[in-house]
């Protein structure tokens, strides 16, 4: 029951109330109340919608299709009438006729607005539309008004269908409760329901993941599936979405392509464009359809590469020198994809190695300015390194050669594979103030042919830095001399000749080896011998040291002298002072390697050997005494050997001439013999056989 409040105050217009109602233990239901208040007799719109501006209803985006939202009732004079449209209401003897058609709206012939068949669409803007309305009563009575209903955006997402259609291939022979397809609906609290068919049964949907699968095992077929997505909490928000689903045949066999595995070897220098493979692909089951071509795999070997129909081709440079190509072992791999067509598609895949080979590009490059400063005294040092570099891959691998190689007039030579330059002849800065090197620059395995090389010639200047400080050089450094001590004052030995610095300073000489018996002086650069009672004749070995700055620590040369003195009594050749040089020449000691074949055959080889003899011994024996035995042939002889013992004739013939054994004799001479050739006897370490030796010749014999 409804009744009206106390006190209020109606004015001359229609009101619409929602009412919701529940028992204990049913659903909620909702209705909705118009109250119109008629004043008089006389028809007339209220006063909102009579207006000029009409009345303004505000409704969600999400309203439910044919869901009422405006009512328009006449007012009669003199009277109020309250009507509950749920159930409607009787109809009143008056029209409705909507002047403008150019809306989605719809009146009904009571009055009722109400929302489009299909819903508003979710848009995120405002929509208005806007409806004049033209009421005529059965006594020729009319009012006119207007009402704009203002589409308000949702709140709430509402149910919709990403792809309200759709066509669905399914394979013949799908197993039942296999996944065919799923549905998806966006929107809140979504639930999918299949409206049709509902027999056969071919498919079931998940209710809440959209999955439809197979019930039974599948044969070819066609048929439509109308899904149903709708909000649990509001089954009005729904959304219907239609499948197509064919059940086709499938064709088992795959095309076959010529050949099955793709590999080939390329130079970097190809050029894009160029095709490395053809495939020749057919499929079985239909000779003239088209088939698709597809690469597939690793980013970097797509880039490089392109199908034109059946044909692998060069799709950009393919650089060896690069560190890409370094990373996956300049080997790229791929697979074609050859697609036939039919449901489901048929593929066969091809797999493909492509390997790029180097190919020298690039020569050599010297550094700039490659010049060099050296001691003059630096022999065996290293003057410095000549870095070429070579773009070819791998990096800067070069070898380094001097033109015209080292020599008394380019003492340098320079390390193959560093290109480190060093000093490996004496250096005279007063001589040859720099030197001019060609360094030849070769790369190396930078062509998959060894012989393509490239090389380029660098020049490099050596610059000497003389040594002011340098030490006495004295020509010979080693002298072997005789005199003859005389009687009277000191007399001269030798002079030494030596050379110091440019500058020309004096050079000092002294005696600090050999001179304990004071027998020597140095006076500049001669050598005197101060006479003493000499008995007899006596070597002196003289140790001078020779600088030529006081500097410490100070550089100097040892000159060696060899005094040979006879005394005046012993016969000397006639000259007083003999001054010999002698070259000692040094003697390189002499390796004799003395290599004795030796067979030292295994212990079953000697078994074998030793019974084979033995059988071999045993057979000739036998037929030797077959052939001296046999009857007719000598019989004095054959009966002696028929009627004797073996052993009695051998030892008979061991007893002709004159008893015991000769062959054993000679064998104890030559052993007595063969002992007084050698003194020794020892055994080898390494075979652990005796042999004997002779200590004076060396000879050996193995025992």
């Amino acid at each position: 029951q409804v009744t009206l409040r106390a006190g209020a105050e109606l004015a001359h217009r229609m009101n619409q109330y929602t009412l919701r109602a529940a028992c204990p233990g049913e659903e909620e239901v909702e209705g909705y109340l118009f109250v119109q208040v008629v004043a008089g007799q006389a028809l007339r719109c209220d006063g909102p919608f009579a207006s000029a501006e009409g009345d303004v209803v505000w409704v969600p985006a999400d309203v439910a299709a044919w869901k009422p939202l405006y009512a328009v009732l006449p007012q009669p004079l003199g009277g109020l009438t309250v009507m509950v449209p749920t159930p409607l209401p009787p109809p009143l003897p008056v029209q409705f006729r909507l002047r403008n058609h150019n809306t989605p709206l719809r009146l009904t012939r009571r009055g009722l607005v109400l929302a489009p068949a299909s819903g508003f669409s979710r848009s995120k803007d405002t929509q208005t539309f806007r409806l004049e309305i033209e009421v005529m009563d059965r006594h020729g009575h009319n009012c006119s008004g207007a009402v704009t209903v203002e589409v308000m955006p949702s709140r709430y997402p509402r149910v919709t269908f990403l792809e309200p259609q759709r066509a669905v291939m399914v394979p013949e022979g799908t197993r039942p409760l296999e996944v065919i397809t799923q549905v998806y609906a966006s929107g809140d609290n979504v639930r999918y329901a299949i409206l049709a068919p509902m027999a056969p049964a071919l498919f079931t949907i998940n209710e809440v993941t959209g999955e439809i699968r197979s019930t039974r095992q599948l044969e070819v077929t066609h048929t439509h599936l109308l899904v149903r997505a709708y909000n649990t909490l509001n089954p009005d928000d729904h959304d219907i979405a239609m499948l197509n689903v064919t059940v086709q045949g499938t064709d088992r066999q795959a095309p076959s392509c010529i050949p099955a595995i793709s590999v080939s070897q390329v130079p970097e220098t190809v050029s894009p464009g160029s095709t490395l493979v053809t495939l020749r692909c057919t499929d079985p089951n239909s000779a003239g359809e088209y088939l698709q071509y597809s690469l597939e795999g690793p980013l970097s070997s797509r880039y490089r590469f392109r199908m034109v129909g059946p044909q692998l081709q060069v799709n950009t440079t393919l650089d060896y020198d690069s560190e890409a190509a370094a990373a996956v072992g300049f080997q790229f791999t791929a697979t074609v994809v050859v697609t036939a067509g039919g449901q489901p598609p048929r593929n066969t895949r091809v797999p493909l190695l492509v390997t790029v080979t180097p190919v020298n590009e690039f020569t050599p490059v010297c550094p700039n300015g490659a010049a060099f400063t050296v001691m003059e005294t630096a022999f065996g040092s290293a003057v410095g390194r000549v870095a070429g570099t070579d773009r070819d891959y791998p990096r800067d691998s070069l070898e380094y050669s001097l033109e015209g190689g080292p020599g008394p007039t380019q003492p340098f030579a320079i390390d193959t594979h560093t290109g480190e330059i060093r000093v490996v002849g004496p250096l005279n800065s007063q001589q040859q103030k720099s030197y001019r090197l060609v360094v030849r620059l070769t790369d190396t395995h930078n062509d998959l042919d060894p012989a393509k090389r490239r090389s380029s010639l660098c020049d490099v200047a050596v610059r000497l830095q003389p040594t002011l400080d340098q030490a006495p050089v004295c020509t010979p450094e080693v002298q072997e001399l005789r005199i003859t001590a005389g009687l009277g004052g000191r007399q001269p030995v030798t002079r030494l000749a030596c050379q110091g610095r440019p500058d020309g300073v004096t050079l000092a000489y002294a005696i600090i080896g050999g001179n304990e018996d004071g027998c020597f002086r140095l006076e500049g650069n001669t050598l005197f011998f101060l006479p003493d009672a000499l008995a007899e004749p006596n070597t002196f070995v003289l140790l001078v040291e020779v600088w030529s700055s006081p500097t410490v620590p100070r550089r100097s040369t040892m000159v060696a002298l060899v005094v040979h003195v006879t005394p005046q009594s012993t016969p000397v050749p006639p000259s007083t002072t003999i001054q010999h040089q002698h070259t000692m020449l040094l003697k390189e000691p002499l390796v004799v390697t003395l290599t004795e074949a030796s067979w030292h055959p295994t212990a079953w080889f000697v078994a074998v050997l030793t019974a084979s003899g033995a059988l071999l011994l045993a057979a000739l024996g036998c037929v030797a005494r077959s052939l001296l035995c046999r009857p007719g042939a000598h019989g004095c002889f054959c009966s002696s050997c028929s009627n004797r013992d073996p052993g009695k004739l051998l030892l008979h013939k061991s007893g002709k001439g004159g008893g015991g054994h000769p062959g054993a004799l000679s064998t104890l001479s030559s052993l007595s013999s063969a002992q007084g050739q050698f003194d020794g006897r020892a055994q080898d370490p390494r075979t652990g056989r005796d042999y004997l030796f002779n200590s004076v010749t060396g000879a050996r014999r193995w025992i």
